[in-house]
């Protein structure tokens, strides 16, 4: 019975990460957080559910053509490499102040986000993407290495900022940061196998976040083709506010 919950609650999560491109890491990780797991035992369960949610997530969009595929690699590689290093390092890392800084940070840019697509301009957005060659590269490191560290955080971290400083299609973003979340969950848990012994995972907690995530992932990708352009962005806008409200108001 057990699983059944998990389930459902990676179904659930799944469902708000497919469409807007982050959730299921910190949904998740706070789910296992108020059940009474360690930081890292919660952080190498949800990586491990990711493996196979995000695999099939990855699929769905690249099949609804939601991926920009230059982007892609841009984002997984070094997002891999951020991930394995976050992973390796989170038992002996503090990142508790570190993380109201960027929820901050990415607070203020979901601001930025909802007042642009509420009050859009008619003068075209730069990018910074296109004046800065390696932007994509520190995002994705920086994005890789927090989520791992955290438990979640790639997607509230990469998804925003692409979309407040680039003018890649959002669907083509959420698809896109969703499908290089892969290789962010394969590198992470490569992390947490050097340390399995130590961590009191529960798998079935593991098969069935997974299996609800794995469920839903075809329909959020399918979700995402049919959203507008504006409430893609509002819906993100809001849900960064949300998240990293939360994370400050609870740290």
């Amino acid at each position: 019975m057990n699983w059944i919950f998990f389930a459902l609650a990676g179904s659930v999560a799944q469902l708000i990460d497919g469409t807007l491109g982050m959730g299921f890491g910190l949904t998740s990780s706070t789910l296992l957080l108020t059940l009474g797991a360690s930081a890292a035992v919660a952080s190498a369960a949800v990586h491990a559910a990711e493996i196979g949610t995000t695999l099939v997530s990855g699929a769905s969009h690249w099949h609804a053509e939601n991926i920009d595929k230059k982007i892609l690699l841009k984002l997984a590689v070094p997002g891999g490499i951020g991930a394995l290093l976050g992973a390796t390092f989170l038992s002996s890392i503090d990142l508790s102040s570190a993380k109201i800084f960027i929820s901050t940070l990415l607070l203020l840019l979901g601001f930025l986000l909802l007042y642009r697509n509420i009050f859009p301009s008619t003068q075209p957005q730069p990018s910074v993407e296109l004046t800065n060659p390696r932007y994509l590269t520190y995002l994705g490191f920086t994005g890789g290495f927090v989520d791992a560290s955290g438990g979640g955080g790639w997607g509230p971290i990469v998804t925003p900022t692409m979309m407040t400083t680039t003018t890649v299609e959002p669907r083509k973003i959420i698809g896109t940061v969703s499908a290089a979340e892969f290789i962010v969950a394969v590198s992470a848990s490569v992390g947490f196998l050097v340390n399995i012994n130590r961590l009191d995972i529960d798998w079935s907690v593991v098969g069935g976040l997974a299996l609800g995530g794995c469920l839903m992932a075809p329909i959020a990708a399918r979700i995402v083709v049919a959203l507008p352009r504006k409430q893609i962005g509002i819906l993100v806008g809001v849900a960064v506010i949300v998240i990293n409200g939360y994370r400050i108001l609870a740290g």
